[in-house]
């Protein structure tokens, strides 16, 4: 119970000189405030774009061709007038700039007429739409074959009809008034007319509202980012404080007195520890109810997630302590190591919108997994099973970094 009772004061101590310490105050508290703030506004709207999917038309045949009339039927005249979801169709006239865009990644693709397309649909023996595409853009790719694939269809179908309409010319016309020569004029000009109005139903789009794409709030992944970072940034300051206090013979005197040494270590973790707490607890209450944050489907696997993050940021800052030996190599590394870890963590900004290869090197550092952790339950809405990962992997750092804090930590009597 008395080594109890020592580890309560000395964990009170280290509370009450944090409160005089308008300094630490300040940069545990009201400075990573102004960062959230910043970076709250400037990813206002972050994930809640609702980006219209463009079709890009083309064609090779001299002006006058079918093809004219297909593309001029369905290019998109007035963009304003589109519906929700519904596409916006271009019509590319330089063909082989078009191309040139595409290698250059300029454009994500484009379906193209051939030259003989006219002259394919009216003799009947068939053609091929040309779909030129950057094989980078997946979504664009098959959005192009799809519509690609719908014209063919379409033009199959108007065939069909206008093979039995021409039979009838001949039935009716060609024999009965001799106009032979007009007949390849009738033929043309039928086939424009069923061209152009199969092109203003060549493709139909169906669209159905389930919901307006809403941003995402920058709160739910700015907050735990910037908590996550300034509680190892403190915790990382305390190594300075305990350094200090081991320099001018504080844990000597404390060990001369009826503190054992696992008391004195004790209250240095638990110190730390609370300051870590009333830290992220402000976090969060300043999150809630000023930035609307929700705590998503489990806010109890928040809450333990915020815990695990205390022990492994107080376990990491004791740990620093028992590896320096003055106070300003302390704080230096203190500071270096925030400074290298927050980013390569996500506290900077989220994993998800990071290449792989940064995402993979986040794992071998706290700072990821509790990022991670966050972001799956208040950006992916992900439920308390979906953490359990990242809640076990962050108690093995914790659990580690304690270890060597006991067996590393000496006082000047030592």
């Amino acid at each position: 119970m008395q080594q109890l009772r020592n580890i309560w004061l000395l964990t009170i101590k280290d509370l009450k000189l944090f409160a005089a310490d308008r300094g630490a105050l300040f940069f545990a508290i009201i400075f990573p405030m102004l960062f959230v703030v910043l970076f709250n506004y400037m990813m206002t709207g972050v994930m809640g774009e609702d980006s219209r999917l463009e079709i890009n038309l083309a064609t090779q045949e001299p002006a006058g061709g079918i093809s004219y009339q297909i593309i001029a039927a369905m290019e998109t005249k007035d963009a304003t007038t589109l519906k929700p979801g519904e596409p916006k169709i271009t019509w590319l006239r330089d063909y082989e700039q078009a191309k040139q865009d595409v290698e250059d990644k300029k454009l994500s693709g484009f379906i193209a007429f051939p030259e003989d397309f006219s002259e394919a649909v009216m003799m009947g023996y068939g053609t091929s739409l040309e779909v030129i595409f950057n094989p980078n853009n997946m979504e664009a790719t098959a959005a192009l074959e799809g519509v690609a694939q719908s014209i063919a269809s379409e033009l199959g179908a108007s065939r069909v009809v206008n093979d039995t309409v021409i039979s009838l010319l001949v039935e009716k016309d060609l024999f009965s008034t001799g106009a032979a020569e007009d007949l390849g004029q009738e033929i043309q000009a039928l086939l424009a007319r069923q061209a152009t109005a199969a092109g203003n139903e060549m493709i139909t789009f169906s669209t159905q509202t389930v919901g307006e794409v809403k941003a995402e709030n920058p709160a739910n992944f700015v907050i735990p980012g910037y908590l996550v970072m300034f509680v190892f940034f403190t915790a990382a300051f305390s190594a300075s404080q305990l350094v200090k206090e081991r320099q001018n013979h504080t844990l000597e005197r404390l060990l001369s007195s009826s503190a054992t040494r696992n008391a004195v270590l004790g209250g240095v973790f638990c110190g730390t520890a609370a300051k870590s707490l009333v830290q992220i607890t402000i976090f969060w209450l300043v999150g809630i109810i000023f930035f609307k944050m929700n705590m998503g489907t489990s806010p109890l696997a928040v809450i333990l997630i915020s815990i695990l993050m205390i022990l492994v940021s107080s376990a990491f800052g004791v740990m620093l302590a028992t590896m320096v030996k003055t106070e300003r190599s302390a704080s230096s590394i203190g500071v270096i190591t925030s400074l290298i870890l927050a980013p390569l963590g996500g506290c900077w900004w989220p994993l998800f919108i990071t290449p792989k290869w940064m995402q993979f090197i986040a794992k071998i550092t706290p700072h990821g997994w509790a990022t991670t952790g966050f972001n799956k339950l208040l950006v992916f809405g992900g439920d308390f099973a979906s953490v359990i990962p990242e809640m076990l992997v962050l108690l093995a750092f914790a659990i580690v970094f304690g270890l060597i804090a006991v067996l590393r930590f000496k006082t000047n009597a030592d």
